[in-house]
């Protein structure tokens, strides 16, 4: 059974960083896509990032230039550091995987305000 656990969320300034982590459990880690997603107040669920095999991430054009999707295969971690946050980047983030089933964490609040 797949578990994903983030941590890393928090209230931050806007202009400052946050690094998300997400642990991974199961087996062949390094064959899997990994990416994040948000979840905004009052709004559907979009995808931030994703990194397959071989590590070419994708972002969604909003974070584009701010954010770094990121994974340690030998660990079965998965990363999103996100730097230049803005107010409107303030949502819960999921950890996502893809097996081809799809498996998600239980989100993490990030939240940009001064």
């Amino acid at each position: 059974q797949v578990q994903l656990v983030e941590s890393g969320g928090g209230l931050v300034q806007p202009g400052g960083s946050l690094t998300l982590s997400c642990a991974a459990s199961g087996s062949m880690f390094s064959f899997k896509i990994m990416g994040w997603y948000r979840q905004a107040p009052g709004k559907q669920r979009e995808l931030v990032a994703l990194i397959g095999r071989p590590d070419s991430p994708r972002y969604a054009d909003s974070v584009k230039g701010r954010f770094t999707i990121a994974r340690d295969n030998a660990k079965k971690m998965a990363y999103l550091q996100m730097n230049n946050l803005k107010p409107e980047d303030t949502a819960i983030y999921y950890c996502y995987m893809k097996t081809p089933a799809e498996y998600w964490g239980q989100g993490t609040q990030v939240t940009v305000s001064s």
